[in-house]
């Protein structure tokens, strides 16, 4: 944000004829003018993109329940069938989590060229007045019944409490989509305590070949732990790849010329080291991948993103949040995201414990049938 304020704020200042105070226009100001339209601003659809919608901040939000949708209109909505009129756009804040019932208005826009015209050669605003649409009004319809003196909602999109909180100042309470993000360089830091810079660098280097990423935000790459506690799959093929032994490492490098996809080249040397058919592999692929070296280092990645919270722990945690007054909005809503991050980890050790057990069960099972047949 502060590039934003130093490229588009700071030159107004600089300009002589417009002699605004600077007292006025400051980093500080900036942030605190930004964030206040983010939190009252959704997607409206891909026609209008983000915006502040008159009375739609009356509603708070709840994921997964909402009783209101806001929709685009248009005049022949009438010609439609009921079924039609259900083309509704969700009041969503999130980028990922698009209603993918969509508008009236976006199937229009999808004819449109780049520079704004439609497919008859006439602009959209042209094509609108003809039409008698209207694309700067929205309607407000119920999704369902509600009954009197019960407080209608409107969602913001499936968003996990850090995003709640971050563009809106809130979270909830169990939070279903809730997730926990492991930096990439929290991975390297990791890699870096066993292996040399250049052993990780060149296992980094080989996953990226491969195709994979993580997910961005703000020139950050990380990886998402859900609710409850499952792993993203980019995070096990990483740190699959930085725990194989050299003769495999060098022999998926291989794989790549000859691989049709990013996930066969590692469905074969998951085939070849369990030694199944790759089809088997491939609809094995994420519970192959966790090895116990994996789990171990899954294990490892979680008390290293939990040392973030410092030294106390998550009982204590807990206890504070208890004892919290909601009314402390600040405090309580930091506390109730940090509690839930927490619960995540725990959850995704308890996953990488189970399927270790699960593993060593396995190679008793194994062993004990050798010494039969033996």
């Amino acid at each position: 944000m502060y590039e934003d304020w130093k490229e588009s704020i700071l030159p107004l200042l600089d300009s002589t004829p417009l002699k605004f105070k600077s007292e006025y226009f400051g980093v500080e100001e900036y942030f605190a003018a930004k964030s206040l339209i983010a939190s009252r601003s959704f997607e409206i659809d891909d026609y209008h993109g983000f915006g502040m919608v008159p009375l739609a901040d009356l509603f708070n939000h709840k994921t997964g329940a909402e009783d209101v949708h806001f929709t685009s209109t248009s005049s022949d909505h009438e010609s439609h069938s009921d079924a039609d009129d259900n083309y509704y756009v969700h009041a969503d804040a999130g980028d990922d989590e698009i209603s993918t019932e969509k508008s009236q208005l976006d199937r229009e826009e999808s004819s449109a060229s780049p520079n704004g015209t439609n497919s008859s050669g006439g602009s959209d605003l042209e094509s609108s007045s003809v039409s008698g649409e209207d694309h700067t009004v929205l309607q407000m319809i119920m999704v369902k019944d509600v009954a009197v003196g019960v407080e209608v909602f409107n969602t913001y999109g499936l968003l996990g409490n850090a995003a709640l909180l971050h563009r809106y100042g809130f979270t909830e309470p169990d939070n279903s989509y809730d997730i926990v993000n492991i930096d990439l360089e929290l991975v390297l830091q990791w890699s870096s305590s066993l292996f040399s810079s250049r052993y990780s660098r060149a296992r980094l280097s080989l996953w990226k070949r491969l195709g994979y990423s993580g997910s961005d935000s703000q020139d950050a790459e990380y990886f998402e732990i859900t609710s409850d506690g499952d792993p993203q799959s980019e995070l096990l093929i990483l740190l699959y790849i930085m725990l194989l032994p050299e003769d495999a490492y060098r022999k998926l490098d291989l794989t790549i010329s000859t691989a049709g996809s990013q996930d066969e080249a590692i469905c074969v040397c998951l085939s070849e080291k369990n030694n199944i058919p790759l089809e088997k592999a491939t609809e094995m692929i994420k519970e192959l991948l966790l090895t116990e070296s994996v789990c171990k280092a899954l294990h490892s990645l979680a008390d290293l993103r939990e040392s973030f919270y410092g030294l106390n722990s998550k009982k204590d945690d807990i206890e504070v949040l208890r004892s919290c007054s909601i009314k402390d909005r600040k405090l309580y809503h930091s506390l109730v995201l940090r509690v839930s991050e927490r619960r995540i980890l725990e959850k995704l050790r308890t996953c990488a414990a189970i399927r270790m057990k699960s593993l060593k069960t396995t190679k008793s099972s194994s062993a004990r049938k050798r010494l039969k047949r033996n």
